[in-house]
């Protein structure tokens, strides 16, 4: 497995478990990319990702993954002038330029991402805000690229959690995407949809190896749940942050995060192993990429003392169910 690199030391440790590798030739390498955006401003944060994406693959990575809401930006501490019971013109026009600087799919800024992915030839998951092509509403997206360039699927949250319900639409079962590849089965849930235990069970169902869990949440219990659902699923598990700071704020709106830390994120992005080895991480208070080598044959030798939807699944006495749910994709 490897290690993490630093941006502000330009520092890249890599460790290796012997005991764990087999064959070199059965191993993957995927990074997480605990980056700020150029909040608020679409064009310029995808010329980011591009940076970004070129400095992981130079390092040999096929998977990357980027966090929750990282094109535009993750508002954080923006209240768009709302109270029960009343909204502000000013927080309309707030949350109208948050819809001009989202994702339309399709649209130019997917197929610019596309393009990344597909010139760095890379399996490429990224959280973003999209909005409909048709009518005012946003939803909390993840896109999975192929490194043929092009869009492979998405999935929108499914239930924002408290104050992002103002602003995000909730997605449904048809959105439960799962992709399988040739370096294995990817999917995952975006935030707290990892607390909800039926939309893992929807992931675990449909066999997913690699488990993307892109995020808002800095908090230490994060680190928790992440090796949990690992050692549930049987999967490698990829969790991503942004790292952000109130600096990074446009001045327009650095008013309202008064009261606010300096640090508006401090990341804690990871890398687990399906036996709930932390691999890489968690990495604070700095952007940064995260590597591991993985071996997806490890999420079948984990289920050889339990596998939750298997011979832990007890389908004689529970019944499982998603609405819509969609076959699984070969890619």
């Amino acid at each position: 497995m490897r290690g993490w690199e630093c941006v502000a030391c330009d520092f890249q440790a890599m460790h290796m478990n012997t005991d764990k590798i087999e064959n070199m030739e059965n191993m993957t390498t995927v990074a997480v990319v605990q980056a700020t955006p150029v909040l608020f401003d679409r064009v310029a944060t995808i010329e980011k990702v591009d940076k970004w994406v070129k400095k992981a693959s130079e390092q040999g990575a096929q998977l990357l993954l980027f966090p929750e809401a990282f094109i535009p930006a993750y508002p954080r501490g923006m209240g768009f002038g709302a109270v029960v019971g009343s909204r502000s013109l000013e927080g309309r026009k707030q949350w109208q330029r948050y819809y001009e600087q989202s994702l339309a799919i399709p649209g130019p800024g997917v197929d610019a991402l596309a393009e990344i992915a597909g010139r760095h030839q890379v399996f490429l998951a990224i959280g973003v805000i999209e909005r409909e092509a048709r009518g005012g509403t946003l939803y909390c997206t993840l896109l999975y690229f192929g490194p043929d360039g092009r869009l492979l699927g998405k999935h929108r949250k499914l239930k924002p959690t408290g104050s992002e319900r103002l602003i995000w639409g909730e997605g449904d079962g048809s959105s439960l995407t799962t992709l399988d590849t040739n370096i294995g089965r990817i999917g995952g849930l975006i935030c707290w949809e990892n607390y909800m235990p039926l939309a893992r069970m929807a992931m675990y169902q449909q066999g997913v190896q690699i488990y993307l869990a892109p995020t808002a949440d800095a908090r230490d219990s994060w680190e928790s749940s992440m090796v949990h659902i690992a050692c549930e699923g049987r999967c490698f598990v990829l969790s991503c942050n942004q790292y952000v700071q109130k600096s990074d704020y446009p001045k327009a709106y650095k008013a309202e995060l008064k009261g606010w830390p300096d640090i508006m994120s401090r990341g804690g992005s990871m890398i687990v192993s399906p036996l709930g080895e932390v691999l890489a991480g968690p990495l604070y208070d700095q952007e940064g990429i995260l590597y591991a080598d993985i071996d997806v044959g490890e999420t079948i030798r984990g289920k050889m003392d339990f596998d939750v939807v298997g011979h832990y699944g007890r389908p004689d006495v529970f019944r499982f169910e998603v609405n819509g749910m969609p076959e699984i994709l070969s890619v």
